[in-house]
């Protein structure tokens, strides 16, 4: 059975169904999850098998004439989140069942054949990405400001949660601890590769900090710079001259969406890098100390069994937590049916003082789920009590 499990329906064409399912498993495998043993993928005939205790969600593809409505009505009655899909949103009242209307729907991206942003929001509804979807534009201004304004806009009104310095750093804030406070908790670095880019300490430093926390970093290449060999692993996009607005200095809109694209499916592979970083440190420390690694949960979860025999549930999360991301665990964990509450963990490394000292302050007095930095985790475990 699987841990994960999905379902197409609807009105889709066969190359549809294989691209969409060749992208979940590209995206899950960076979890190491594999299709066939951790994920399951169903269609309308298949899905009522389903392991009614994995994370599931459903994608509907609406079309004309409408097909597995029956299905899918099953599925929403039990309050399984459905994805509505169309190619048109001027015909999603036509192609979509009337029970799925209210639901927000997604519109199929011309330049995405291989839909890997439809495959994220899918991995969303499991958990398996964070719903948060930030982006932080490391610039010069005097080199890039125009296009970091354009990114900020272009990205924002495509759902994404964007970091700009001169937006986003409230007047009598601490603007360093403020910027990597940010930065930490972003999915994507996006490097605007001027000539000057590494002549500034203060992108030196995101640049070199991002890299520090696994953050994966989208580089975007002035066209006749010779960039510099720092960011050479970074996956890069060269600009030719093209490229570039004569009146505005601004990108063209083909390059800006080949940029949002690409953000998209480096984002689930900088995530997936940075819970396996997680996961594989909290591993060591828990072998350190004498526990043991008893297998892996829906959500996530992870079982271990320390030494006095006690088990306990770690979710381990990407980012900063927040009071939002301790209930989220909490609902999780109900299907564990533990006696122990569940514990979030998380790296602490560049968090801001204050938001550490309102973590240490919500693990105090709030018991239904307890908090665990990555980076104390042995110390804490061998002295783990209720």
């Amino acid at each position: 059975m699987g841990i994960y499990e999905f379902a197409i329906l609807g009105n889709t064409t066969l190359e549809q169904r294989e691209n969409l399912t060749r992208s979940i498993e590209e995206m899950a495998s960076e979890f190491d999850l594999c299709v066939g043993d951790h994920i399951r993928i169903y269609d309308s005939k298949t899905v009522m098998e389903r392991n009614r205790s994995a994370a599931f969600t459903a994608v509907f593809f609406g079309g004309s004439p409408q097909v597995d409505i029956e299905t899918a009505q099953s599925i929403y009655n039990e309050s399984v989140p459905i994805i509505p899909v169309v190619s048109n949103l001027e015909l999603f009242s036509n192609h979509i069942p009337e029970f799925l209307q209210p639901t927000n729907g997604y519109c199929l991206n011309r330049l995405d054949p291989n839909m890997k942003e439809l495959a994220a929001l899918i991995m969303e509804c499991v958990g398996l990405l964070r719903r948060q979807r930030r982006v932080f534009v490391s610039y010069r201004r005097t080199e890039s400001r125009d296009v970091a304004l354009q990114m900020y806009d272009v990205l924002t009104e495509k759902g994404f949660d964007v970091f700009l310095d001169t937006h986003d750093i409230r007047p009598g804030e601490p603007f360093q601890d403020a910027l990597w406070h940010k930065l930490c908790d972003s999915d994507v670095l996006i490097m605007l590769d001027t000539p000057t880019y590494f002549e500034s300490r203060w992108t030196r430093e995101e640049i070199g900090r991002a890299r520090a926390k696994e953050i994966h970093v989208l580089r975007i290449v002035w066209p006749n710079h010779i960039p510099n060999k720092m960011a050479d692993l970074s996956e890069t996009i060269y600009l030719d001259n093209e490229d570039l607005e004569n009146d505005s200095g601004t990108l063209t809109n083909k390059v800006i969406d080949e940029i949002a694209i690409r953000v998209e499916s480096i984002r689930s592979r900088s995530i997936a890098a940075r819970y396996m970083s997680i996961t594989g440190r909290l591993r060591a420390e828990v072998e350190r100390i004498g526990a043991s690694f008893e297998g892996v949960g829906a959500h996530r979860a992870i079982a271990i069994r320390l030494i006095n025999d006690k088990k306990l549930w770690l979710y381990p999360v990407v980012g900063i937590p927040t009071a939002e991301t301790l209930n989220d665990i909490a609902m999780k964990a109900q299907s564990n049916a533990s006696k122990e509450a569940p514990v979030l963990v998380y790296d602490d490394l560049g968090i801001r003082k204050a938001w550490s000292d309102h973590l240490q302050w919500l693990n105090e007095n709030i018991k239904a789920v307890r908090g665990l930095k990555v980076t104390h985790a042995g110390w804490e475990l061998a002295g783990w009590e209720e």
